[in-house]
């Protein structure tokens, strides 16, 4: 298993699962399929409209060059609006992102479009698989120019995989700060615990905790002299409190 370090916006570097080659093919073909299968549907709905407007016959080339444009774009439309994902990429479960933790601009996005003539459209994604299989960080020429690649998105399914947690009735929190914190700034918290779980012999498992606690205050404007992986837990449970009470 492949994995890329991400340092997130709140200075802690996360290892990410790189998305296989075979998931990203996978991805290409369904979004192929998707483009074909409206491109098919547009033809149709052309010829069974021409029942009823009698006008459509001689705005022939109008109708299809307004319903068929967007097809060259597809990949850049939605990647732009739909975060870094396509349809395809969404049902396989992968996603651009940017190597620095930022979130990934138009101009970003553009670049991988762009280049996706050189990766996929003139060599039937040689270069694309050549180069992601190299590189060592899942990125295909486009990516390397948009310093972006594609991360495997973890399934979410179990209580114990998301940012909830279960609180008796009788809890009591202990930071009020915790409550105001937004949803990617508690799956980070959730997911360094998570690591520390897993490596809990390794320093680096340490060091991520304690940098986590200090950007943490920092950010919630607060002093704790508790244990790094106390506090974390702590603010993941008050989160949880105040979420639960709106």
């Amino acid at each position: 298993m492949q994995t890329v370090p991400i340092e997130t916006a709140q200075n802690v570097t996360i290892d990410y699962e790189i998305a296989g080659v075979g998931e990203r093919i996978l991805a290409y073909f369904i979004d192929a399929i998707i483009i074909i299968a409206y491109a098919i549907a547009v033809v149709i709905g052309y010829f069974a409209a021409q029942k009823y407007v009698a006008l459509l016959k001689e705005w022939a080339v109008l109708y299809f060059a307004l319903l068929m444009l967007p097809l060259p774009f597809y990949d850049l439309i939605c990647e732009t609006t739909m975060d870094g994902q396509s349809f395809a990429k969404k049902l396989v479960g992968i996603k651009v992102v940017k190597l620095d933790g930022t979130q990934p601009s138009v101009g970003s996005y553009l670049l991988r479009w762009v280049l996706r003539l050189v990766d996929i459209g003139f060599f039937s994604g040689a270069v694309a698989v050549i180069t992601i299989l190299i590189n060592g960080k899942g990125q295909r020429l486009g990516d390397i120019a948009a310093g972006t690649t594609v991360i495997r998105l973890g399934q979410r399914v179990k209580m114990s995989d998301t940012i909830l947690v279960r609180l008796d009735e009788s809890y009591t929190p202990v930071f009020e700060e915790a409550g105001k914190l937004d949803e990617r700034t508690v799956t980070i918290v959730k997911e360094v615990l998570d690591f520390e779980d897993k490596n809990r012999k390794a320093k680096s498992a340490k060091e991520i905790m304690k940098k986590t606690k200090a950007r943490l205050e920092e950010l919630m404007g607060v002093t704790s002299g508790m244990d790094p992986k106390e506090f974390l837990e702590k603010v993941l449970s008050d989160y949880n409190y105040y979420q639960q009470k709106r």
